[in-house]
């Protein structure tokens, strides 16, 4: 299947359902890191593990429920969710580290929620096409597609 015929509303979804357990994971991440008063580098890193762990939880819920077990529900949600959630986090970060004083600005600042926002939404933007391409080659996305049913878009 080439590129262009990917829909983008496809890859948008895709990326869309990846980008939501990154979300939860990176707010989390910078949430428990900036309260503990946390090293940016050491928020960093755990913001990073955690959309991992929410990015693979989401994509293994809905092949859980198609009746896969555990071990093949991990080996899809890795080959679904890994280079789009990769390439999301380094986006992401950077986004939010190159926002001066984004980082130290605290929960109750404006900057830090709109820097942190902001950086999903380039992340969003940018993953997009990569989810794209990766699905007009049968990856990523394209591999949790057959364990769906009902409508619930993860193209």
């Amino acid at each position: 299947m080439d590129a262009h015929k990917v829909s983008w509303t496809t890859a948008a979804q895709a990326t869309l359902h990846c980008l939501t357990g990154c979300a939860i994971g990176e707010v989390l991440g910078m949430v428990i890191g900036t309260a503990l008063d946390l090293h940016n580098a050491a928020t960093i890193v755990l913001s990073i593990a955690l959309a991992f762990v929410f990015g693979y939880a989401l994509t293994m819920r809905g092949v859980l429920r198609a009746g896969v077990g555990l071990r093949a529900a991990l080996g899809v949600a890795l080959a679904a969710d890994t280079v789009s959630i990769a390439v999301m986090e380094i986006l992401d970060n950077l986004v939010v580290v190159a926002v001066p004083g984004a980082m130290d600005a605290g929960l109750t600042s404006a900057l830090f929620w709109l820097s942190l926002a902001g950086s999903l939404v380039v992340a969003f933007l940018f993953t997009t096409p990569v989810n794209r391409w990766m699905i007009s080659r049968g990856k990523g996305h394209a591999v949790v597609h057959q364990y769906h049913h009902g409508g619930h878009a993860h193209s």
